[in-house]
């Protein structure tokens, strides 16, 4: 029991069921009006059709009693007047003494036209017993007194059944607010324990856990996938964190011992100030590609918080891809490589220049640096750089003829320090394709690897902007 009334406090202490319980106290105080209001208007039209009946009996018997003598009124009233009938009468001389009518006496009447409502005993009623009647006076002349009225007791039965009907409707409709405010509160809450009990097996390290989603299409559902899409993001940027992490004491561990190997081969060379000299300049050399490491990753680091709004500006994609392009054709050249450049004028977006002339800049960096079995005459020795437009985005492309990328192993290619076997045998540190990555998804963006049969194709897409946001953008810019 004391569990079970638990789950009851638990219950009635959620938001769920508290919003229930509002909207059935709402409802049944609406109801309640309503009811009363039909309750009030029924009796009142019960009672005005009683009163007219009343008024239009009392006026022909008044015509009754002007045209005839008061032997003949007291025999109309004595036809009228049945022991059991709904309809009531008394016809008494000036003394007050009964002439006529079904009732036993004069009840005491409000002296005005309209009458009133009183307590009456038939003719034949057991000693006690009274009844409720609503009774008004009729001018009978000659010194005699006429009174006719109507039984109300029917219509106060009815008004007390409507009564015990809302009464028990109430009761019955805050019975049933009550159990569905538990019921629905037990339903949110045990839905709740089971997104409370997935927090905390994943806070205690389990991060492949997820929320269950029950198939409702509810508000709790929507809650639920975003979560598991922001534990899918959490996920993704935690073993993209250990994987750096792990990255970094392999990849980066070899070039730390070279560096060390370097100064001590200075200090052991018996050639004395030259070699110390060589082994400086090697030293910086090595140091100086550490730091671009490091700030490549830093660069990446800053694109994943999304803190570069601030620079983003607007500017024609396909004349930054060409100038990008150009300054790469002598590199190219050297390698024994053509460059070709197709790029088409007036695609706006908004972007980071510089952020994208770097992604620009590293995938013909890589295009150039893994097509050297092109230059080798094995293959067209053609680097193609592209930019356009496809399906309503700005595309960049960029193809190589190297040994391309199996499509397995595309997606790990995008994450940072990850170098693919065929790569291991080329100078780098495996940044260049996640800083293009994370430059994508800074401006809503992204990124695929095809196949260029052979070598690999790059294509990253960007959102192009509208004529009339670019108008409105520069207006603003303007006014500033």
């Amino acid at each position: 029991m004391t569990a079970l009334s638990d789950i009851v406090v638990r219950t009635m202490s959620t938001q769920a069921f508290r919003l229930a319980a509002a909207s059935a106290a709402a409802f049944m105080v609406v109801s309640a009006l309503i009811v009363g209001t039909l309750f009030w208007q029924t009796n009142t039209l019960l009672t005005e059709h009683v009163v007219e009946e009343l008024r239009s009996e009392a006026a022909e018997l008044a015509r009754e009693a002007a045209a005839n003598d008061p032997h003949a009124l007291a025999e109309r009233i004595r036809l009228r007047s049945f022991p059991e009938s709904t309809s009531l009468y008394f016809l008494s001389d000036a003394s007050g003494a009964k002439l006529a009518g079904n009732l036993r006496s004069l009840p005491p009447i409000p002296e005005r036209p309209s009458g009133g409502v009183v307590n009456y005993a038939r003719d034949g009623d057991a000693p006690g017993v009274e009844r409720l009647g609503v009774v008004i006076p009729v001018a009978a002349g000659s010194g005699l007194r006429l009174f006719v009225g109507r039984d109300i007791g029917d219509q106060l039965a009815l008004a007390a059944r409507i009564k015990r009907t809302f009464l028990w409707g109430f009761g019955a409709l805050a019975l049933a607010a009550i159990v569905a405010g538990l019921a629905v509160g037990r339903s949110v809450l045990r839905r709740i324990e089971v997104i409370n009990a997935t927090t905390r097996s994943i806070m205690a390290g389990d991060l492949s856990r997820r929320i269950p989603v029950a198939g409702n299409s509810d508000e709790l559902d929507e809650l639920s996938q975003s979560l598991n899409g922001m534990l899918d993001r959490i996920e993704q940027l935690m073993n993209g964190l250990r994987e750096v992490s792990d990255n970094i004491a392999h990849d980066l561990k070899t070039p730390l011992n070279r560096l060390r190997n370097s100064a001590e081969a200075a200090l052991r060379d018996g050639r004395g100030g030259e070699a110390y000299r060589e082994g400086l300049e090697s030293t910086i050399e090595k140091a100086d590609d550490l730091i671009k490491t490091f700030n490549a990753l830093l660069l990446i680091a800053r694109l994943e918080a999304g803190v570069v709004e601030e620079s983003a500006e607007v500017f024609d994609l396909g004349r930054l891809v060409r100038d990008v392009a150009e300054l790469y054709e002598p590199v190219a050249e050297e390698a024994g490589l053509a460059l070709t450049i197709q790029a088409e004028d007036g695609i706006m977006i908004r972007a980071n220049r510089q952020l994208v002339g770097q992604a620009v800049a590293n995938l013909a960096d890589n295009a150039i640096k893994y097509s050297a079995r092109a230059a080798q005459g094995l293959v067209p020795a053609i680097v193609e750089v592209k930019a356009g437009k496809s399906g309503g985005l700005a595309e960049i492309s960029v193809a190589d003829r190297g040994p391309g990328i199996e499509a397995k192993d595309r997606d790990r290619a995008l994450r940072r320090f990850v170098r693919l076997e065929k790569s291991r045998t080329q100078p780098g540190t495996g940044l260049g394709l996640s800083l293009v990555a994370a430059v994508a998804r800074l401006h809503n963006g992204a990124v695929r690897l095809e196949d260029n049969d052979p070598g690999l194709r790059v294509v990253v897409t960007l959102p192009v902007v509208s004529r009339e946001r670019d108008k409105l953008i520069k207006s603003e810019q303007g006014a500033v």
